[in-house]
């Protein structure tokens, strides 16, 4: 056995939820070693990531505590404090606003690349051992822990290992973690546009017969145009129709779909499409490895919680340390584990099918439901109370 020493947790995996967990562990004084197939790219303002996040403010207030927020917030994000939401159907909106709900913002549109570069950052002054590149040739569980076996140096030894590798996760492949997958057989597009008028700090979302199109509001453009991030759910064929139009006509669809709202759209930049599935992991936990976002769960974008619900997996995880510490127990029993993990995947779970539900009732013409969806959004948005708490849950407050 080849090591230095015994680590408390090993987190394979250094996108936004792992390196998120890797210093909030830290942060609780605990040994820490994060390892990732390869060193991110730098973050430049000079390009923009396609991949955006529509952050919550209870995973700003956790980055905060590892001290990472400040420098992304300084970077380039753009607060949004209204939402809009409305089917093509017809019928009322429902509509969410910051200052209804007492709030500065509802929360942040973020580059996936500008967090994920802050965080790595900040790893080796919170004490992280980082190991990249690096990758988990095997995991050994022993009667003390966990052996973590590289392709290339020496193992590592820890309590606990943390899979945070992606919807692909390797580790809990090797793990023999099982999991569900259903295939929307849908495609999100995503590029930014500029529109005509400006977005009004509003994130936009209007549901279609062929699934929900989203408009992120982003910070102006270097030529001063108004910009914002699409997700545009198409059905697989059509996404691939709209992905080959010439960039005017792509936007005028788009301009029609989106109703006009914003006047006139055009492209901003190059688009791409990722394909749509929800995969969840039947158990959370394996003995002393456990799972974490994308690696435990994957759901439809259209309410924008993935890296949310990921980032709330650690902030669960930190409560479970914090309340073993302030009892002078094992944060590492498992008891403590089985909670977590049941916890984690409970209320995981109710959401990726929650979102399921609403777009298959969304992403359809058929009459019954095209006459009762607008009414039903409507009646959200008359219910101060019933939008009140719909916003709560989604922000994590």
């Amino acid at each position: 056995m080849s090591r230095r020493g015994r680590l408390d947790a090993v987190i394979v995996g250094g996108g936004v939820v792992g390196c998120a967990a890797a210093l909030a562990l830290a942060k609780q004084g605990l040994e820490v070693a994060l390892l990732e197939a390869s060193v991110p790219p730098a973050w430049s303002d000079a390009k923009r990531d396609l991949r955006v996040y529509a952050f919550a403010p209870d995973n700003a207030a956790l980055l905060d505590s590892v001290g990472a927020w400040t420098s992304v917030r300084d970077a380039r994000v753009q607060p949004y404090r209204r939402m809009r939401v409305w089917d093509a159907g017809g019928s009322d909106e429902l509509a969410f606003d910051a200052d209804t709900l007492a709030r500065a913002e509802l929360g942040w549109i973020v580059e996936h690349s500008l967090l994920v570069d802050r965080l790595w950052h900040a790893l080796p002054a919170a004490g992280v051992r980082v190991h990249a590149p690096a990758r988990a040739e095997a995991i050994e569980p022993h009667d003390e822990g966990v052996r973590v076996r590289l392709t290339e140096g020496p193992s590592l030894d820890a309590r606990i290992v943390l899979a945070a590798d992606g919807a692909d996760s390797a580790v809990r492949t090797m793990a023999g973690f099982d999991i569900e997958r259903h295939d929307y057989a849908q495609k999100g597009v995503v590029a930014y546009i500029a529109s005509e008028r400006p977005h009004e700090d509003t994130a936009w979302q209007r549901f279609l017969p062929t699934g929900p199109l989203a408009m992120l509001p982003c910070t102006r453009g270097a030529d001063g145009a108004h910009l914002s991030s699409i997700v545009w759910t198409l059905p697989d064929a059509e996404a691939e129709r709209v992905l080959a139009l010439d960039p005017d006509l792509f936007a005028i669809e788009l301009t029609n779909a989106f109703e006009g709202r914003l006047g006139r759209l055009s492209l901003h930049s190059n688009r791409a499409a990722f394909p749509l599935r929800r995969q969840l992991a039947k158990e959370y936990a394996k003995g002393r490895v456990l799972l974490l976002g994308d690696a435990a769960h994957v759901v439809h974008p259209l309410a924008g919680q993935g890296v949310n619900l990921g980032l709330r997996d650690v902030a669960d995880l930190v409560k479970s340390i914090e309340d073993a510490a302030a009892k002078r127990a094992d944060w590492t029993a498992p008891h403590r584990i089985a909670r977590w993990a049941r916890t984690r995947r409970s209320e995981n779970a109710t959401n990726a099918h929650a979102f399921s539900a609403i777009n298959t009732l969304f992403s359809n013409d058929a009459m019954t439901t095209t006459l009762l969806r607008g009414p039903l959004l409507g009646l959200a948005g008359k219910l101060p109370p019933l939008a009140h708490a719909l916003w709560r849950h989604a922000a994590g407050v």
